[in-house]
């Protein structure tokens, strides 16, 4: 299946969906990971596969005998440094995903990187530097 934009190989569903388990795509994916990995929307797409799956199953703290409060308490308990970490994480998890396909890590930050340069060239032209 192609995608029409830049017509990269994508992921069938349930190729996407072991990648979201964390299985290695075959190496005619590899443009789809970087753009997965890297492109717009990856932070929310991260976030969204990490964050969404776990909240039916700390619903069922609810299901405990106990006023609503303490339920939602203990909810809060774990999903609450579950966003800290999973926010914190993110960069080694780009990382790591981008080795296991055989990716430059260093693409990772590349935007971020870029962004930087672009501002220090634009710092550099302003105070004569360049």
């Amino acid at each position: 299946m192609l995608s029409g934009m830049s017509g990269r190989t994508c992921p069938s569903p349930a190729q996407r969906l072991a990648y979201i388990g964390g299985a290695t795509l075959p190496p005619s994916m590899s443009e789809w990971v970087l753009a997965d990995l890297t492109g717009p929307g990856a932070t929310r797409r991260y976030l969204t596969r990490i964050l969404l799956p776990i909240i039916p199953v700390l619903s069922l703290l609810l299901l405990l005998p106990g006023p609503l409060w303490m339920g939602l308490a203990m909810m809060a308990l774990l999903y609450l440094p579950l966003i800290y970490f999973t926010i914190a994480l993110m960069y080694v998890y780009r990382r790591h995903r981008l080795l296991q396909h055989g990716l430059d890590p260093a693409l990772a930050d590349a935007d971020v990187r870029a962004r930087g340069a672009a501002e220090r060239l634009a710092y550099e032209r302003k105070h004569g530097r360049a």
